[in-house]
């Protein structure tokens, strides 16, 4: 794991669970998520239409299976879904801002029921320009809400309803590679939230795009 990354996290980790350095601990937050982004940018200026679509360890276990265009589409919905439906209650930025139209996506969920060859044909139908702002729409939008949680709103737990409405939603494909998100995400509080989807699920998934980007540049 990238060093810098790893002492972001783990520093925020610590810093969000004392109350008296919790706004501190959403400053170390934004340096990691900010860090995280730079990467995100430099795939885009860096790499070709054709990187972002390919798959150059197709058969593996692991995160690295997938393609970065894939990869970045996957941990922007969850991020969306998770802090707009679950958190705060309102409407998903992908819904509120046309981007299922706008990006050219057949499919509104996380992407988790894809497998293989799937996420190859499905990152070559995104409009790669639309993609990148549905990104930067979602950090800008769940940096706000984060900036008005106070530390005891850390401590909620996600209510029932909230749980309905994402199921009626069918942002989470009843795939079984998808549905058990629900009671994941559902079954943790807010700060376990921030701890997954908001920090560690960027590292993972950025970590992995860069492997993929360097098995296609060797």
């Amino acid at each position: 794991m990238n060093k810098e990354w790893s002492e972001l996290n783990k520093l925020m980790q610590s810093q969000i669970k004392k109350r008296d350095i919790y706004e501190e601990g959403v400053g170390t937050l934004f340096a990691l998520r900010d860090a995280l982004w730079d990467t995100i940018i430099a795939f885009k200026e860096e790499l070709s239409r054709e990187d972002f679509n390919a798959i150059p360890f197709i058969n593996a276990d692991g995160y690295h299976s997938k393609t970065i265009a894939y990869s970045l589409w996957h941990v922007f919905r969850i991020e969306d879904i998770v802090a707009h439906t679950l958190i705060n209650g309102d409407e998903q930025v992908f819904f509120g801002g046309g981007y299922q139209k706008r990006i050219n996506s057949q499919i509104i969920t996380t992407g988790n029921e894809l497998v293989k060859r799937e996420i190859a044909d499905f990152s070559k139908q995104l409009n790669l320009d639309e993609l990148y702002a549905y990104l930067s729409d979602v950090k800008h939008s769940t940096e706000t809400m984060l900036r008005d949680l106070s530390y005891d709103d850390l401590k909620r737990k996600i209510p029932k309803e909230r749980k309905e409405k994402l199921e009626s939603l069918q942002v989470v494909s009843e795939d079984e590679n998808a549905v058990w998100l629900i009671d994941y995400w559902c079954n943790k509080d807010v700060r376990g939230l921030i701890q997954m989807p908001f920090s560690r699920h960027w590292i993972m998934h950025i970590e992995a795009c860069l492997r993929i980007r360097n098995k296609i540049h060797s």
